[in-house]
């Protein structure tokens, strides 16, 4: 089946809800490509809260672009910085337009938490579940907008560019356009053609390469593999960033994230026997960036020989901690935890990916005709780390960047009305399920094992050879099975891993969040 939309959005988070909403307003037909249900986005899991100067008494834009720059260790793209600093009021506003409500005090002002890194209060939030209040306020916009068609449960199997038209396109072939994407009807098994003036990715991350991660499982990394397949820039995979505080209980998988808001609120690290060990890593103490912290509780950790730390909230007033953190109340009481009263067991857990398709200020990628937005992109705004709650707020500016210019130009392209449809032909259902989750538990391990918090270049050499073995193989079962999400998925994982894994390899120098034994910080 064939289809036309002015826009192809492929990603249902923040970034891509955003943007759709922003584009439809305009009179613009959109297609919203959801590989699950719409809520099944990184953006549903954010605890934490959105980045903002917005009390100027105390704060201003100056302020947050020195703690964005120093997060992200001096390399962050300061023009990317100063954009997302100085329109992120604005955007916070239209937030509040499409119905998301962020708590405020008594005064009627944003209740502002403070996270680790930040200088001064600056996080709006909607309890300690702010992600899922603007995904649940922005599906109900989205549902309301006749000019959106939502498609849950298809997924993304490739974009179409010239090399589906025969043409032989390169990494340097100058000029590669994106057409629309092949994607997967799972209801009908079919692959679909979905032709689009404009292509936007806003797949999200990638930490499900990773055994233990705080995110959905769904973040297989799946638009930067196809833009990487196609030719396209990828930029920084290398800077992974894993939060410091994700519940310990063995067995979840995504891990249930405890907010850095809660360190923010006062909450303090301690090694099983009680003590507190960061004054012997930062002065900044439990509050110092998120890179610094996770390689504190690692090395603990290690150590120690043991599985987690603790985060201690108990000497904070009982009902205030439950007030302002009441999921995490629920959940720990599920596990026979009071925060109240017990230590919270905590360990570090993939979280957040700084780098992914490079693009420009517009959010344009290096494909014509196709922009990338939130976290599958990289803007440069993060650098060597991600500052705490700075996800969230880039996602809806570049989103706006990306929708603005796009709308100046979409009427100079036209549908490509000689691409050819997803040719399975001679290929045959994978009865072999096994095959593809067992790979996938070994993409997981290699990742864990060697591409973790700390590395080093044999243990990156280990994990590019073992990767090497699993693309082969994956390559070959793809050729002869039919597409099905399980399958495209182990295939993007491999893509993914590899990418984190070479260009790992390829920074010579601890930085941010890469750090390797072979070249330690000289600060270490």
């Amino acid at each position: 089946m064939v289809r036309k939309f002015d826009y192809l959005v492929i990603g249902s988070g923040i970034a891509g809800m955003s943007f759709a909403l922003k584009v439809a307003e305009k009179g613009r037909s959109v297609a919203l490509i959801c590989k699950a249900g719409l809520q099944e986005a990184n953006t549903y899991f954010a605890q934490g809260g959105i980045a903002s100067v917005t009390n100027l008494k105390v704060d201003n834009f100056d302020k947050h672009i020195e703690d964005t720059m120093i997060a992200g260790d001096w390399i962050s793209d300061r023009k990317a910085v100063e954009k997302v600093v100085h329109e992120a009021p604005a955007q916070i506003q239209e937030l509040i337009k499409w119905g998301v409500h962020f708590d405020k005090n008594e005064n009627n002002e944003f209740d502002l938490h403070k996270e680790g890194g930040h200088s001064e209060f600056r996080i709006l939030h909607h309890k300690d579940n702010t992600g899922a209040e603007i995904q649940d306020s922005l599906i109900k916009a989205v549902r309301q907008q006749p000019n959106i068609t939502v498609f849950t449960n298809f997924y993304a199997v490739e974009i179409i560019t010239q090399h589906h038209l025969g043409i032989i396109v390169t990494r340097y072939t100058p000029g590669i356009k994106c057409f629309g994407a092949y994607v997967l009807n799972e209801t009908t098994g079919e692959v679909d053609t979905f032709l689009s003036r404009v292509t936007v990715m806003a797949t999200g991350g990638c930490e499900a390469v990773y055994r233990h991660t705080t995110n959905p499982l769904v973040a297989t990394g799946d638009g930067i593999a196809m833009v990487y397949r196609a030719k396209g820039a990828v930029k920084d995979m290398e800077f992974i960033q894993f939060h410091p505080t994700a519940l310990y209980h063995p067995g979840d998988r995504p891990s249930f994230l405890i907010t850095e808001a809660m360190r923010g609120y006062g909450a303090v690290l301690r090694t099983l026997d009680g003590k507190e060990f960061m004054q012997k890593y930062d002065p900044r103490l439990s509050l110092a960036p998120r890179d610094i912290v996770a390689r504190a509780i690692d090395n603990e950790m290690k150590q120690r020989g043991e599985d987690h730390v603790y985060l201690d909230v108990t000497h904070k007033d009982p009902e205030e901690t439950k007030r302002h953190f009441p999921n995490i109340y629920k959940k720990c009481l599920s596990l026979g935890i009071d925060i109240t009263k017990d230590y919270i067991p905590v360990a570090p857990a993939a979280h957040y990916l700084c780098g992914g398709i490079k693009v420009d200020l517009d959010g344009q990628s290096s494909i014509r005709r196709l922009y990338a937005i939130g976290e599958c992109s990289c803007t440069g705004l993060h650098g060597g780390n991600r500052l705490a709650s700075n996800s969230l707020i880039e996602a809806v500016v570049y989103a706006d960047a990306a929708a603005k210019h796009s709308l100046g130009i979409i009427d100079r392209y036209d549908f490509n009305e000689d691409i050819p449809e997803w040719n399975d032909e001679g290929t045959i259902s994978n009865e072999e399920r096994i095959l593809i989750t067992q790979s996938m538990k070994e993409v997981n391990q290699i990742m864990e094992a060697y591409v973790g918090i700390v590395r080093s270049n044999l243990r990156l050499t280990r994990a590019w050879n073992r990767l090497d073995i699993l693309y082969e193989e994956t390559e070959r079962l793809f050729k002869r099975c039919k597409a099905t999400r399980e399958l495209c998925e182990l295939r993007n994982m491999i893509n993914v891993g590899y990418l984190i894994t070479r260009q790992a390899m390829e920074r010579k120098e601890s930085r941010g969040l890469h750090y390797t034994i072979d070249y330690p910080h000289p600060k270490a």
